[in-house]
C-alpha cells in the first residue's frame, strides 16, 4: 500500500485507457483544474449517486476551468456501459491493474462484516493546473460532496 499524496505533493503520473480506450495522462489535463475521484465500482448504488451528482455538476465544473474525471478498477467496457445506462458525460479511466489506485494510495484494505478484503478508498482529489494536488477529501460520503468538490474548484483561483 503506497502513502496517499497530500496537499501541496505532485499529482502521481499515470497513463490508462478511459471509457473509450483512449489513453491518458497527467499531462493530457496540464493547464486545467483536475477533480479525479476515486470510487470502487460500476453501477452501485452509491458509485453511481456520485457520478449523476459529479455529471449533473459538470457545466458549472467546466465554467470554472475543471475537467472531472472518475477512477475505478472496472474495465473500459464496464464503464462504457456504466456511462450509457446512466447517460453520464464525464470521462472515467479503468485501473485494472490497480497502479493509479497504488499511486494515489486509495488501494487499501477494507473489512465488512468482519471479513478484510482490499478495495478503493472512495477518496477526490483536486489537482490545480500545474499538476500540484490543491485539496484532498477523504472517505468521501456521497450526499453533497459533488457541490463540495465545486465550491473548492470555484475557490482555487
Amino acid at each position: 500500500m503506497s502513502r496517499k499524496p497530500g496537499l501541496g505533493d505532485k499529482a502521481p503520473d499515470f497513463k490508462l485507457p478511459d471509457d473509450r480506450g483512449a489513453i491518458r495522462t497527467l499531462k493530457s489535463f496540464s493547464g486545467k483544474k483536475l477533480v479525479l475521484y476515486f470510487y470502487p465500482k460500476d453501477d452501485t448504488s452509491g458509485c453511481t449517486k456520485e457520478a449523476i451528482d459529479f455529471n449533473a455538476l459538470k457545466p458549472q465544473f467546466e465554467k470554472a476551468g475543471a475537467v472531472i474525471v472518475g477512477v475505478s478498477p472496472d474495465s473500459c467496457e464496464s464503464h462504457g456501459k456504466f456511462k450509457s445506462k446512466h447517460k453520464l458525460d464525464i470521462d472515467l479511466i479503468s485501473d485494472e491493474t490497480k497502479s493509479m489506485l497504488e499511486d494515489y494510495g486509495v488501494w487499501t484494505q477494507k473489512s465488512m462484516y468482519g471479513r478484510s478484503y482490499m478495495g478503493v478508498e472512495r477518496t477526490t482529489f483536486l489537482i490545480g493546473p500545474e499538476g500540484k494536488i490543491v485539496e484532498v477529501w477523504n472517505k468521501v460520503k456521497v450526499p453533497g460532496h459533488a457541490e463540495a468538490v465545486l465550491a473548492a474548484v470555484k475557490a482555487l483561483a
